[in-house]
């Protein structure tokens, strides 16, 4: 899916959500946090989870699995959980999604939903494709040319945006983007993990949240796209100078495994006996490359297990997919700040138990990275986001 204006969030709010009690903040193509334990980067990944569950038509599964909604406002200063985002559209103005959840009993209720644009600068109000209060759901009909209710069961626990006809090209765009963001934890790289499995031979563009599709996401890349599979050797190579090849010799029948040859060694080492440092940067390489990308990626903390010196190489990956994807990432690692610039970074913070973001740029930092590097400055505290 190849990123494109027409997919991409300019702008996020958010209001009584842990302790993103109250933020407004510009997205852009590489977000990077930074910020103490507790700061809010972990919420800020959760609340665009429950944007694309929201999309998927799978909020109140997902608001179940966090114990309901009570369980995610902020706690003693929330009564409700407001959510607005805008979309870059070509040659026409944005369009604003919101979404406000309210508890009801021991569940919620959506209390309103809006989906306008502004399609006509002189139109003293936006074209409303969705305009929802409580249970008066009204969707703009392309037949009729105004604004119905439903004729069909209309499930009150999920959006509107996520059951009325795609009728619209842009809306559909909208939906579909919040609807495929996908997140990235840390990767299990255990004995037993499915990453050092075995995997059976099938098309895959992605290596997989686990690393299940790995070994056929490089194999398919070599057999479809040999450039980018080059890339990829040609990034390990660098990061791992007695790095020779990768190979893919079948296991069983419809199954692959894959080895690492390396100059030192007079034998081929297997997937499953390579470093957890190796691994983990094996399949960020994979996943960071892939022009399959989903609209939006989530990625936490991608420097676990990574050698210092491999940072460096893992910025340049992540550059190269914001332009595919709306990358968004959480850190704590120093180094890796160190290897970005300031409009990349944003800068996490508690304020009385709030929690605030600011982007390094509009810190007024130039002065001090004269003689500092970006990481160097953040270890001295001045721009924030430490504990």
């Amino acid at each position: 899916m190849i990123m494109n204006s027409i997919s991409r969030l300019e702008n996020i709010s958010v209001k009584g959500f842990r302790r993103l009690q109250q933020i407004d903040l510009e997205m852009r193509n590489l977000i990077v946090m930074i910020g103490a334990n507790g700061s809010g980067k972990t919420s800020f990944l959760d609340i665009l989870s429950i944007l694309a569950a929201s999309a998927n038509g799978k909020l109140n599964d997902t608001l179940q699995l966090k114990g309901g909604l009570n369980e995610i406002l902020t706690r003693g200063k929330a009564q409700e959980l407001e959510i607005a985002v805008s979309m870059k559209v070509p040659e026409r103005q944005p369009l604003k999604y919101s979404l406000t959840l309210s508890p009801k009993g021991l569940s919620y209720e959506i209390r309103e939903e809006t989906l306008t644009q502004q399609s006509d600068p002189s139109a003293p109000e936006p074209f409303q494709y969705i305009e929802s209060s409580g249970l008066d759901i009204k969707y703009f009909n392309q037949e009729d040319r105004r604004l119905l209710r439903p004729n069909w069961e209309h499930n009150p626990l999920e959006t509107s945006l996520s059951q009325i006809p795609k009728m619209y090209r842009e809306p559909e765009n909208l939906r579909k983007s919040l609807a495929s963001c996908t997140y990235y934890g840390a990767l299990d790289v255990s004995e037993k993990s499915l990453i050092r499995l075995p995997q059976a031979m099938r098309p895959a563009k992605l290596p997989g949240a686990s690393g299940e599709n790995l070994v056929p996401c490089l194999y398919d890349l070599r057999e479809t796209d040999r450039d980018s599979f080059e890339l990829v050797e040609d990034i390990i190579s660098i990061a791992f100078p007695d790095f020779k090849r990768l190979n893919f010799p079948p296991v069983a029948a419809g199954t692959l495994s894959m080895t690492w040859t390396d100059g030192n060694f007079p034998k081929d080492i297997y997937i499953h006996e390579l470093s957890e440092g190796t691994l983990r940067f094996l399949w960020l390489i994979t996943l960071l490359q892939s022009q399959d990308l989903t609209t939006i990626t989530l990625l936490d903390e991608p420097e676990v297990s990574l050698h210092p010196e491999l940072l460096r190489h893992l910025v340049y990956l992540m550059r190269e997919a914001s332009k595919h994807t709306q990358l968004i990432v959480a850190t704590h690692s120093d180094r890796l700040i160190g290897f970005l610039e300031p409009h990349e970074v944003l800068v996490c913070d508690l304020e009385e138990g709030e929690a605030t973001m600011t982007w390094a740029d509009t810190l007024n930092l130039d002065k001090w990275l004269e003689d500092y590097s970006l990481d160097e400055i953040w270890a001295m505290n001045v721009m924030g986001g430490r504990p």
